[in-house]
Parts: C-alpha cells; sequence; structure tokens
C-alpha cells in the first residue's frame, strides 16, 4: 500500500494520523534519510523507520502529537547505549520530524439567513470547509455562498447524506424553533467534534425541553455549545460571525474550555454580548 495514498484516504474519511520522517542522518544508522513510517490513530503502522527502539519511541511520541495537534523533532545518538541494544548499535545519530495529519475541518451550517452568510465567510477564511443547508433554495444556493462546497436543499436529504466525525462542526442557525429541534435531535447523536446552536438561554431551553417531551434524554444535550459563540459583546451578524468562528477555532486548536456553555435545565435568564443580539439579528 503507498503510504501517500493512506495519507489521502485517512483525510478524506476526516481521520488523523501521524507520519514520522526521517530528516537528517549521520553516520551509521539502520535506515535512510528520508524513510517514513504512517501511526494511524488507533496505532496500526504502514511503513517504517528502521525498528527497533527508534521505531517504538517515535510510535510512542506519536499520541502525544495527536493530541497536541502540533510537530515534534526527535533526536537520537545510536552510540552503543544500552537503550538501543535491539539492533540498533550502529553508531550514528538520525533525527526524526514527527507531524499530525489532519484532515482539513468541515463546518455545516443549518440555516442560510444572514449570520450563516457571515459565518461562512469567516470560518472558510480561518481553513474550515463549509456545507449549507436550508430547505429553502432561495436561502441555499451557489450564488449565497460560493465558498461552499456542499449545499443541500433538504434537511432529510442532509440528514441521510452527511456522516460527521471527529473532524466536523455542526451549527444551527435555521430560522426557527421547528427546524432547530429537528436539526438538533439529528445533531446530537452523531459524532461530530462541535456542536453548536445560536440563541438566547431561554430559547435553547425551550428547544432541550420540547425534545425531552419527545423522548430525548436530557444529557444528550450537555455537548451542545448553546448560546453559541464567545462573549466579545458582538450586535451584527459580521460580530456574531466573528465570535462564532473564534470558538470554533478554539475547538479546533484545543483551546476551548466550554463546560459553562451547558444551559441550566432549572433556569434561563437573558444573555448579554452576541448571545442576545442573536435573538434580534435575522438568520
Amino acid at each position: 500500500m503507498d503510504l501517500f495514498e493512506e495519507v489521502l484516504r485517512l483525510k478524506r474519511e476526516g481521520k488523523r494520523a501521524v507520519m514520522a520522517t526521517i530528516v537528517h542522518t549521520n553516520g551509521s544508522i539502520p535506515s535512510f534519510e528520508s524513510s517514513r513510517m504512517l501511526v494511524r490513530e488507533d496505532g496500526s503502522i504502514l511503513g517504517t523507520i528502521g525498528g527497533g527502539c527508534v521505531e517504538a519511541e517515535v510510535w510512542a511520541a506519536a499520541k502525544d502529537v495527536l493530541k497536541a495537534e502540533a510537530p515534534r523533532k526527535m533526536t537520537f545518538n545510536l552510540n552503543n547505549e544500552a537503550s538501543y541494544d535491539n539492533g540498533l548499535i550502529c553508531g550514528g545519530t538520525l533525527e526524526v520530524f514527527v507531524e499530525p495529519i489532519l484532515p482539513q475541518p468541515v463546518l455545516y451550517i443549518f440555516g442560510g439567513g444572514h449570520v450563516s452568510i457571515a459565518v461562512a465567510n469567516a470560518a472558510h477564511t480561518a481553513g474550515f470547509a463549509i456545507g449549507v443547508i436550508d430547505d429553502r433554495e432561495q436561502f441555499a444556493n451557489r450564488e449565497r455562498f460560493p465558498m461552499a462546497g456542499e449545499v443541500y436543499t433538504s434537511y432529510e436529504d442532509a440528514f441521510a447524506k452527511v456522516q460527521p466525525n471527529p473532524s466536523t462542526y455542526l451549527l444551527i442557525v435555521t430560522r426557527g424553533h421547528r427546524d432547530d429541534m429537528r436539526v438538533l435531535a439529528w445533531a446530537a447523536k452523531t459524532e461530530a467534534r462541535y456542536l453548536g446552536m445560536i440563541g438566547s438561554k431561554r430559547k435553547v431551553l425551550s428547544v432541550y425541553q420540547a425534545l425531552e417531551r419527545e423522548g430525548f434524554a436530557p444529557d444528550l444535550f450537555d455537548r451542545v455549545n448553546a448560546p453559541v459563540g464567545l462573549e466579545i459583546g458582538a450586535l451584527t451578524p459580521e460580530e456574531i460571525a466573528i465570535s462564532i468562528t473564534a470558538e470554533l477555532i478554539a475547538v479546533r486548536r484545543g483551546a476551548a474550555n466550554l463546560k459553562h456553555k451547558a444551559v441550566e435545565r432549572k433556569q434561563a435568564t437573558q444573555p448579554a454580548g452576541a448571545k442576545a443580539a442573536t435573538e434580534s439579528v435575522s438568520r
């Protein structure tokens, strides 16, 4: 199996991996410069950088590289040390560059209003692929969303074809409670990395309660980031889009602590900033 073909396959499926490449050698080593090894997220390996303890240490480091989603360089001195006695006593040194292989994050925006256009523009600029879903063709089309790689004009069609994975971000910005409920009922059960819904705390709570009356477990909504976006005092669709995109980036880079986003079910209060503004801004 070709190593780079496997990288493309993993990216298409939204899966992560780590590539280890020998970038510098000096002296006698059990491999050669530019040798590569791919470590999949499940720990399986394709290719080799020489075997033995070096390969084992790089394999172990791959977990940390994936967790941080940041590369590192590892240097090994194969100079008769006891720790390298598994066939690697060669008297040389080598440097291995270990980098994460990450699929492009995809943001699916449910709703095609003014806020959705602004979010699509901002998130696309930040490196997200964009998908747009709205059951009104005049709102979900290539003219309004030229940056979108996918456009759906039926929620049911999107539910059937979109298969969220850990590289998928879902944003609910539909035109009303009924559509919010439809999308959330589907989205909450997916493997998406991020799920956000626009609106005030009171509105979000009412959607949760309506779904709970239909039999949905309350803890199903604990992973929902709602009201969506960081608190920056946003008012306009463009400002709200920046607030939401900043939150997406924080989640992508592992810098977000969103436990505070879970809405209390006992009492709902009107929030400030971007959250309150979303109730008065046309979606």
